[in-house]
């Protein structure tokens, strides 16, 4: 989980943004003052709704009759109004405010609620932080091309496999705790889909760390060997999602495997779901990393198995023109 506090920031760039409109919106109306002098006393009168409303009331008026009244003056005032804007070459709402989202009116809340405009940008500056923003506009859910399986039981599989991980992602939630274990040879489409739910789980709003086992372990190795700040590793036991590549690439020492113990068994005892992939075959995990883990990977994660041939091979023979 990133120390940024990407909530606060974003509301306060909403509050600056918010801020900049309603400024804008205050020297367009100084200027047609100027222009339009007429304007002026028809402000002022509509400025006064709330006065006459407490007044009338005080004076013990008719509710209804008198909210209906001054609702008929009001709204000639403002077809006067938007009159005068037209008759001097102004278009008649150019002293409204010009809001981005005019549901929330660009506070980023509508009532008591996030508004989707701020959740997006709050999404939007998670993702590109992370080392998923890069990626997001090539390996994402509509890019993954199934034509690069052979028709039949293997594209079938290709298809059965994004049907999981996309209904995965789309149906993340804080409660989810179902972790993946992505097995199958180099360049079969492991990568790209563990991507594709990166992506999407963080549009939803979540926190997602997305790492290559060499690169997560370099940052525990900087806290264990060099005095590294242990917050650093403290987001892979954190975040709402952890997604792990290239499970087997790393160098094989007692540290890195008792790293990769504690961070899975970390996870599992907090309910923080995470995806591995890997290009080791159960046996080579069971070599590699002993009984203890491979008997969570493959005991607790659901294994997903993809099969085919190289796809950066046949698209590079695509590129070619020799397939």
């Amino acid at each position: 989980m990133s120390d940024k506090n990407y909530y606060k920031e974003t509301e306060e760039a909403f509050r600056r943004k918010r801020e900049a409109r309603e400024s804008d919106r205050r020297a367009r109306l100084e200027q047609v003052h100027i222009t339009v002098p007429q304007l002026v006393e028809i402000d002022a009168a509509l400025a006064k709704t709330g006065y006459k409303i407490m007044g009338g009331l005080r004076e013990g008026a008719d509710v209804k009759e008198m909210t209906a009244a001054i609702k008929a003056e009001n709204e000639s005032l403002r077809q006067r109004r938007r009159e005068l804007l037209k008759k001097n070459g102004y278009p008649e709402d150019y002293t409204d405010v010009k809001y981005d989202c005019e549901k929330c009116g660009d506070s980023g809340f509508v009532n008591l609620d996030m508004c989707s405009c701020m959740i997006k940008a709050v999404a939007d500056a998670r993702l590109a932080d992370s080392d998923l923003g890069r990626l997001s506009e090539t390996q994402n859910f509509e890019s993954f091309d199934l034509t690069y399986y052979a028709e039949g039981a293997e594209r079938a599989t290709a298809y059965t496999i994004y049907e999981k991980l996309y209904s995965y992602a789309k149906d993340f939630n804080s409660k989810t705790e179902q972790g993946w274990l992505l097995l199958g040879g180099t360049g079969l489409g492991k990568t790209h889909l563990s991507t594709a739910v990166g992506i999407e789980v963080i549009k939803r709003g979540y926190d997602v760390e997305y790492k290559t086992v060499q690169s997560l372990l370099d940052d525990f190795q900087a806290v264990q060997f060099r005095g590294g700040d242990v917050r650093g590793v403290d987001k892979y036991y954190d975040c709402d999602l952890l997604i792990v590549d290239d499970l087997g690439a790393e160098m094989s020492t007692q540290f890195t495997v008792s790293c990769i113990y504690n961070l899975i068994n970390t996870r599992m005892n907090k309910r923080k779901p995470t995806i591995f992939s890997t290009n080791l075959s159960a046996d080579e995990i069971r070599d590699r990393y002993g009984d203890r883990i491979v008997s969570r990977l493959l005991g607790e994660y659901q294994p997903l198995r993809f099969v085919g041939k190289d796809i950066r091979h046949q698209r590079l023979c695509r590129r070619r023109g020799k397939i």
